[in-house]
């Protein structure tokens, strides 16, 4: 017997539903849409196939963030522990924020950093499945998963003699969380499903509850339940925060269905919100159209989504022991660490998860911040914010890379809608009296943005002055892997008011050596060090460099600005950029020739020409004695750091072609965490040691870490590309990846052997022609959009 809480929905009802939340419709979807059409067809899962991740215990409910397994769709997602006797699914939505707009500076010229005003990704509810005489003393054989090739996360025990599993998935065709339990051996499933939310809601009799922040944020969510052979029956009337039950009784099999969201809507005119949405009612409507479905049929429209994503990029770093794949992954990860022996298997699976968090936590809503889409209470570190000096920008240096594009989309639409109140926000703040980065000048135009900022429109803690610079790198970076002109056109705005801003920000300066008069970046902060007013800092100068040749190039292609273009030129001509120090042959962060900061510092500011840019290549195109500086700095800054800077520093060694440094880095990452150290915790997330003893999950570095694994084994610019410029010895003997993006337009197939590659095949996604180089020989490719060529017969 099934049981459905709310009325079956009739296509007249969901037509009507959607045309009422349709306000914003020209705008992306985020929690204001019905969910995307459901696949027309399913590919048959091969089980050969798979790639799984696996243990042999269930999460702590107090340490999910170190052992709850993700799932998510892209805008909705859930930590869930795998108990047997209780499945506890912590459920975000990515636009889940507290506070608002956050449009003033306190004395010390900073926005208020604080929960309440700038505000904090939050949980969205709690959802718990208990089964009570399915305690985990009392059952054996006990296993979970993450199946990273369908995106499903597994449990299965044996409870007297009968064999008893489960299946969690985020579903984007349907929008929702689903919980299926089966069994086989005549088992039955007794218990209760509790739906509750985390900020003293009440929760409805139909299993549902809405509420709002004062910021005027509205959410909601609701729950659905079915199974066969038995009783499903809903209890409570609409009572406090310890919310109201479905019971199920004897049920060979049960289907728990939820979902959830809010009323943001991407759009500055509207102050962020869709005042005419329901988030309570649209969840409801969610649920009821997915529980109108077989498990079965959500689960195939659930994988045929995720597959045509994860399944563009394949990846073989050579082959594990017997004894290693013998052991859970935790195990695997702990043994790596104590004998330091390679894992190729399991090192390729961790740039396969890094793929399965992208995948789950981008697309179609809000980008990813310091957690992603993964939370364990309502208070996380900075917010869980976006960090515009380097952490938003890393969550998306793998996406193009590892054959993601579509996920860099949710970056990009964000910095679109922001845009407006970013500009608004330059215009009346930036060159107030209070904040210490204002224009020397008193000129102010365009837009730039804070140290953090929030999805209301708002900043916080300090203004970042070169912040929009990098956004705007990262975002034409996009459109050098894409060559899409509609992705050029939509962020052709945000480029030309970042080149408006440093227009008026930059100040004439004579170099007291040689009289030439430069151009210098105003009073800023070379993240996160050293001075706070120091002027033509490395970090500042090398971005807008670059801002301001990606401009010049944008409005060749679109045909637009011919004469503001010629300015920009001008301006980037007379640019500073960095010398090396006398003192101590480094390339300097600050003009000087001291060392003003800590020497071992986790960012490298002055190395962003290195990586993400590559102004500065070892290839002779680049004096040799600023290669000399890069390289003596970034031996400075030490190969032990927080997990996202230890992979920025994999990236840079990558850049340098030192392979051994770059693995050796990405081996560190591995390393487990213990009692909060930094390293990886027991589901694969990235601790960051915030004080000794004590860590948080940041998730920046599962995703540049895969981006250097992928740096290592192709380097590419538009018009060049480069084969294994970094393979270490533990990848060497053998392994291939498909499905790279390339800068220029391009996806490369890559296998090799003996440490050099046996075949190369380039696929055209738009590029024309490029170079491919091995070894110092290089090839010639030119190719038709969607033409292809394979290449044999490396030789060094």
């Amino acid at each position: 017997m099934s049981f459905d809480p709310f009325d079956r929905p009739s296509r007249r009802s969901l037509l009507a539903l959607a045309a009422a939340t349709g306000a914003l419709a020209s705008l992306p979807a985020f929690t204001a849409t019905a969910a995307p059409r459901r696949p027309d067809s399913a590919p048959e899962i091969d089980g050969a196939a798979r790639q799984e991740l696996w243990w042999q215990a269930p999460a702590d409910d107090h340490s999910m963030i170190e052992q709850g397994l993700p799932v998510g769709n892209g805008r909705i997602g859930a930590l869930a522990s795998n108990d047997p006797g209780r499945e506890l699914l912590l459920i975000t939505d990515a636009t889940m924020w507290t506070g608002g707009l956050n449009d003033s500076l306190d004395g010390d010229g900073q926005f208020p950093y604080d929960r309440e005003h700038f505000g904090s990704l939050t949980l969205l509810a709690r959802l718990a499945v208990d089964i009570p005489d399915h305690d985990l003393s009392t059952v054996s054989r006990y296993r979970r998963a993450l199946d990273l090739a369908r995106g499903v996360v597994t449990t299965s025990y044996v409870r007297s003699g009968v064999t008893y599993e489960r299946q969690i998935f985020a579903s984007r065709p349907d929008d929702a969380i689903v919980v299926h339990f089966t069994q086989s051996g005549g088992g039955r499933y007794t218990g209760t499903v509790t739906l509750e939310g985390t900020h003293g809601e009440t929760t409805a009799g139909a299993s549902s509850f809405g509420a709002a922040f004062p910021g005027g944020l509205r959410y909601g969510a609701a729950v659905s339940a079915y199974g066969s052979g038995g009783r499903v029956s809903v209890s409570g009337g609409r009572v406090s925060v310890s919310g109201s039950r479905i019971s199920f009784t004897d049920c060979k099999d049960l289907t728990v269905v939820v979902s959830g969201g809010t009323n943001y809507a991407p759009d500055a005119s509207h102050h962020y919100r869709n005042p005419s949405l329901d988030p309570e009612q649209l969840a409801r409507t969610k649920v009821r159209a997915a529980a109108s479905h077989s498990a079965d049929t959500l689960l195939r429209s659930h994988v045929a989504d995720y597959r045509s994503l994860f399944g563009t990029l394949d990846v073989s770093l050579g082959t594990s022991s017997e004894t290693q794949r013998s052991l859970d992954t935790w195990e695997r990860v702990r043994a790596r660490a104590l004998d330091s022996a390679p894992d190729p298997e399991l090192e390729a699976a961790y740039l396969q998860f890094g793929r399965y968090l992208m995948i789950s936590g981008s697309r179609g809503s809000l980008p990813m911040g310091l957690q992603g889409l993964w939370l364990d209470g309502n208070d996380p570190d900075w917010m869980g914010d976006y960090h515009t000096d380097i952490n938003i920008q890393m969550n998306y240096w793998m996406a193009d890379r590892a054959g993601l594009s579509q996920c860099f989309d949710a970056l990009t639409d964000y910095c679109v809608a922001q845009l407006p109140s970013w500009t608004e926000l330059t215009r009346t703040l930036f060159n107030d009296s209070r904040n210490r980065y204002r224009n020397s000048s008193g000129k102010i135009a365009g837009w730039t943005v804070a140290i953090s900022t929030n999805p209301h429109g708002g900043g916080g803690w300090w203004w970042h002055p070169a912040g929009n610079a990098w956004l705007c790198n990262t975002l034409w970076e996009h459109y050098e892997y894409t060559l899409s002109r509609s992705h050029l056109e939509k962020i052709y705005p945000l480029l030309k008011g970042a080149c408006a801003f440093w227009e008026a920000r930059l100040l004439p300066y004579t170099l007291p050596d040689s009289g030439r008069e430069v151009l210098i970046a105003d009073s800023d902060w070379s993240p996160e060090q050293g001075p706070l007013d120091a002027k033509g800092i490395t970090y500042a100068q090398e971005l807008v460099w670059a801002l301001f040749a990606n401009f010049r190039t944008a409005a060749q292609e679109l045909g637009k600005d011919t004469g503001y273009a010629k300015t920009i030129a001008g301006l980037q001509e007379r640019l500073y950029l960095p010398q090396v120090s006398p003192k101590t042959g480094w390339l300097e962060e600050w003009m000087s020739p001291d060392n003003l900061g800590e020497t071992t510092h986790r960012h490298l500011s002055p190395l962003i020409g290195l990586f993400p840019g590559d102004r500065i290549r070892p290839d002779g195109s680049t004096p040799s004695d600023i290669v000399d500086g890069a390289t003596a700095l970034l031996t400075a800054r030490g190969m032990n750091s927080f997990g996202w800077a230890n992979a920025w520093r994999s990236l840079c060694w990558s850049r340098l072609k030192n392979a051994e440094k770059a693995y050796q880095l990405v081996a560190t990452n591995l390393h487990p965490s213990t009692d909060g150290s930094n390293g990886t915790a027991f589901n694969l997330f990235d601790i960051y040691e915030v004080e000794q003893g004590r860590g948080i999950f940041q998730i920046d570095a599962n995703f540049g870490t895969p981006a250097a694994m992928i740096e290592m084994l192709l380097y590419s610019r538009p018009g060049h590309l480069e084969l294994l410029p970094a393979l270490p010895d533990a990848w060497a003997d053998s392994g291939s990846i498909t499905g790279v993006g390339v800068r220029g337009g391009f996806v490369v197939d890559l296998s090799w052997r003996d440490g050099k590659p046996t075949e190369a095949r380039v696929r055209s996604v738009g590029g024309r022609t490029t170079t491919v180089e091995f070894a110092g020989a290089s090839r010639s490719v030119t190719l038709k959009p969607g033409g292809s060529v394979t290449l044999k017969g490396f030789a060094r």
